[in-house]
């Protein structure tokens, strides 16, 4: 589903994604088109422009992510502003690209966010990571936190950089399902839903810390 208030953008971002095989269910102007056309359309990736007449893009996000955590929010907007890159991250955001990004990079991250990836524009997911760490204490040092295995402790650190699940697999020579099935078991543990909270867990357990 895509939704952005300038029509010519909005066509072009949904003749892209028909040209290369995907398949649009809806496509809204505002928050409110897109809050009232989401029931029904049930897309599997929102592509969400930020700066959309009321609701705004982050509240849009927020609220679809209530009514369904399995859909994914990929923030296409002109803004790299840091702010509004972790409001969105916050909302529940698992992608954020910039409007100068390529026709390839959009189908690319479009793709990788429906797997289940994180994807940022270059950049950007570093902004996020060191904004999360500036605004934690610290490393949370809790007994009762989660006992992760070495292996899961070891994929969590690299999904908390924002890592894919292939270049997971290649760096740690596993398959991609078994990188899938350390993440899961990780969310069980967790008793989490979605990769968005995996990683704000991760970055406040400080498992990012290690250079890669």
């Amino acid at each position: 589903m895509v939704v952005d208030d300038h029509p010519m953008w909005r066509d072009a971002v949904e003749r892209d994604l028909l040209a290369a095989g995907l398949h649009v269910v809806g496509v809204a102007a505002n928050g409110n088109e897109a809050l009232a056309r989401f029931p029904a359309a049930r897309p599997q990736v929102l592509v969400l422009d930020l700066q959309i007449p009321g609701p705004n893009g982050v509240e849009v996000t927020a609220e679809v992510v209530k009514q369904d955590p399995s859909v994914r929010v990929l923030i296409l907007s002109a803004s790299g502003e840091q702010a509004d890159v972790l409001d969105a991250v916050k909302a529940g955001a698992t992608g954020y690209l910039v409007k100068s990004a390529s026709r390839e990079e959009l189908l690319d991250a479009v793709r990788r966010v429906a797997r289940g990836d994180t994807v940022f524009t270059p950049g950007l997911a570093g902004l996020v990571l060191g904004e999360y760490r500036r605004l934690l204490d610290g490393p949370a040092d809790d007994p009762a936190a989660p006992k992760l295995t070495e292996r899961e402790t070891e994929v969590l650190r690299l999904v908390a950089k924002g890592v894919s699940y292939k270049a997971i697999a290649e760096r740690l020579f596993l398959s991609h399902r078994t990188v899938q099935n350390h993440v899961q078991n990780t969310l069980r543990k967790l008793q989490m839903h979605n990769r968005v909270e995996l990683t704000r867990w991760a970055i406040e357990q400080g498992l990012d810390d290690d250079d890669e």
